[in-house]
Formats: C-alpha cells, structure tokens, sequence
C-alpha cells in the first residue's frame, strides 16, 4: 500500500494501484485540464444515495445527502478561492463516497494545483465537523497540520477535526484531442456505472487464486467464457501491415459470430484494432494482463473495476479478465515456448512478458 506525506502542495501519495497519482512530467501551476478523484474517509457513503427508478438503471441517479448538498456548493466555490480565479469549473458529480471533479487552469497559478485541493478538503471537513456537531454527535479528533487557506474562503477550519475525504487524491490529466468531452460524459455516466455494478456483482468481484488448466490467476469477470467450447487465440506480429491486420479482423468477425471465444493479451497494434472491433460488435473476449488488479490488502481492492469499454463489457458478461499468477511465467513450458520464439532473453523484459502471455494464451485455448 502506497503511504501518503504531507508536503508544501498537500497530501501526496505517489502510487496507486501501481500507478503514479501525479504525472511527474506535469509542472501543477501550470495551464492544463484536470480530472481530480477524492474518496471519503474509510469510503463512507455519506455523501449520497443510488437511486434506480423502477429498476431503469439508464435512469439511476444520485440523491445527495445534506452533507452532499453541501459539498456540491464548496465544489462550485472553488474558482473564489484566494489566487484561483484562473481556474474554471467544468463538471462534478457527487458520488456516495467519493466525488468526480473537473476543471482547467487557464493561466499559470501561484501555487500547485495540490494546494487548492487542499484547501478544499479542509473546508470539507469543516462542513462535516459542523453537520456533526448540529446532529450532536462528536468528531473524532485527528491532529491535522495549520492550514494555509486564505482569507476570502472565510475562518480557518480547526485542526483538530476530523477529515471527510481520504489523505491521497487521484488526478488525471487530459492531453489528448477528444478526451474533453469523452470524460465529461464519463463524469455524468458515474450512476449508471454504479447501477450496473451492484446489479451484476459476481461479474465485477476480484477472484483470487482460479485455476484454468495449468494456470493459477487472479479474474474478473464471466468465469465460463473460459469453458467455451470455441476458444481461439489472438496474435498479431508487430510487422503486420495494416492491410494484413483488417484482413484478419474480419476473419476474427466471422469466427466470433459463429460462436469463437477469443484470448488475446492485446499488446500489439493488430489486436488492440481487433480486440476494440470484438468489443464493439459486442462478442466475448478474454483478455490477459501482466498486471492490473491491486493486491488484497489494498483499500482500493474492493472498489476496484474496468475503465472505459472493459466495464461494459464486463457488466454485459462480454468480458473475463484474466492476470496470471507471476510464478507461471517462470514454469519451464512457458520459458521453453518463449526462447524457441525470441531466444534467451531477460525475464524481467517487457518482451519476454508479452511472448509469455501469448503462451498462456495458447494454453487457455486448449484447455
């Protein structure tokens, strides 16, 4: 588990899930378009409720709490806060444990990004010591460091209060063309998602420790796309051209229609194409990972699902993901398999990884 410190721009926590929270590239002072994630503390869900009229999960929504209402206004008070006038507010969403924010920075800013954030979170938990204290119930007390929040957000929070939102914040910055309005969309698709979720939650419950054949993995997802009588192996050498990957492309169509289960750890530029053309035509896929899930004793463990397009899948049933255990790249069938194709070579490289997934793979095919 990633350990968060306090530094001059707030909280940090390096590494979630095996990733970097903060883009080391990024100067945070700087122009640029944000999506900023903050779970409360212990993932109350304090700040709202799913709501799914009439089992019409297009339709799912989020009833705030007070305490929720709340939150919504001091999200939109972000640009008044002292040296944030740069900053514009696009869209939020006001989840039961966790808020969406996303904003842009239009001019250079005095401080980092963090320090904003910050504030907000400590102006938060100003609010929830205030709701605690008018429901008569006590908050319990955290030392917390002097806050720098200045003086057009009002009286400095206490120090001693305790904090609404977690220590570490995700944030993800948009660079490229089209991710504006894709995230937008992915702001306000946040129920619905939910919905989907807890209406189908053996298809998004991690399972440790599944045997397929010979190989012992972490999976998530429709377990009995690995029974299918049909299952094919997807494999594209990165010299294919593009006129040979859409020739394959059909033919992977026209199997997947009569019934084919294809396996593919979509590494090269031919299967990620092919893979998106399953997906989108709505066939079942099982896809291999080197790494993905987070590990058990993870607080994120039990929230963790797909992104993007893999979460429809998977909540369509469309869908198994499948990380093998890091042991089984070191069994001797698969380091044979590996250096009859490529040679001996390093098996901690990235190469030799993606020719032993293709080898698990095959084996999952035969299965």
């Amino acid at each position: 588990m990633a350990k968060a410190k306090l530094t001059p721009e707030g909280w940090r926590c390096e590494k979630k899930q095996d990733h970097l929270l903060r883009a080391k590239w990024m100067d945070y002072r700087d122009p640029a378009v944000h999506l900023l994630t903050m779970t409360t503390t212990d993932r109350q869900p304090i700040l709202g409720t799913l709501v799914v009229p009439q089992d019409a999960i297009e339709q799912a929504y989020i009833k705030r709490t007070p305490l929720g209402e709340k939150i919504a206004a001091e999200i939109e008070r972000i640009p008044s806060y002292k040296d944030a006038s740069s900053i514009e507010l696009y869209r939020f969403i006001i989840m039961p444990d966790h808020v969406h924010i996303m904003l842009q920075v239009h001019d250079r800013l005095p401080k980092h990004l963090g320090q904003y954030v910050r504030w907000f979170k400590r102006q938060c938990s100003a609010i929830l010591a205030e709701e605690a204290k008018l429901a008569g119930v006590a908050a319990r007390v955290e030392p917390k460091a002097p806050s720098p929040v200045g003086p057009t957000l009002g009286a400095t929070p206490p120090s001693n209060i305790r904090p609404l939102f977690a220590p570490e914040y995700h944030d993800r910055v948009l660079t490229n063309k089209g991710q504006l309005q894709h995230m937008k969309r992915y702001i306000l698709d946040n129920p619905r998602r939910l919905a989907l979720k807890r209406a189908n939650p053996e298809l998004f419950r991690i399972r440790q420790n599944i045997r397929l054949g010979r190989t012992l993995c972490v999976a998530m997802g429709n377990i009995f796309l690995a029974e299918y009588p049909q299952r094919a192996v997807l494999q594209c050498s990165r010299r294919m051209t593009q006129e040979e990957i859409d020739a394959k492309r059909e033919e992977c169509l026209y199997q997947a229609a009569n019934g084919v289960v294809y396996i593919s750890g979509a590494v090269s530029e031919g299967e990620k194409q092919i893979s998106r053309a399953l997906r989108e035509a709505g066939y079942p896929l099982i896809i291999l990972l080197t790494e993905g899930f987070p590990e058990p004793d993870s607080p994120n463990y039990k929230y963790f699902k797909p992104q993007g397009v893999y979460f429809e899948a998977c909540a369509a049933g469309k869908l198994l993901l499948v990380q093998p255990d890091k042991e089984i790249l070191e069994q001797p069938e698969i380091v044979t398999k590996v250096s009859t194709k490529v040679g001996n070579i390093p098996h901690d490289s990235q190469r030799y990884r993606f020719v032993a997934m293709n080898a698990i793979a095959e084996d999952l095919a035969k299965l």
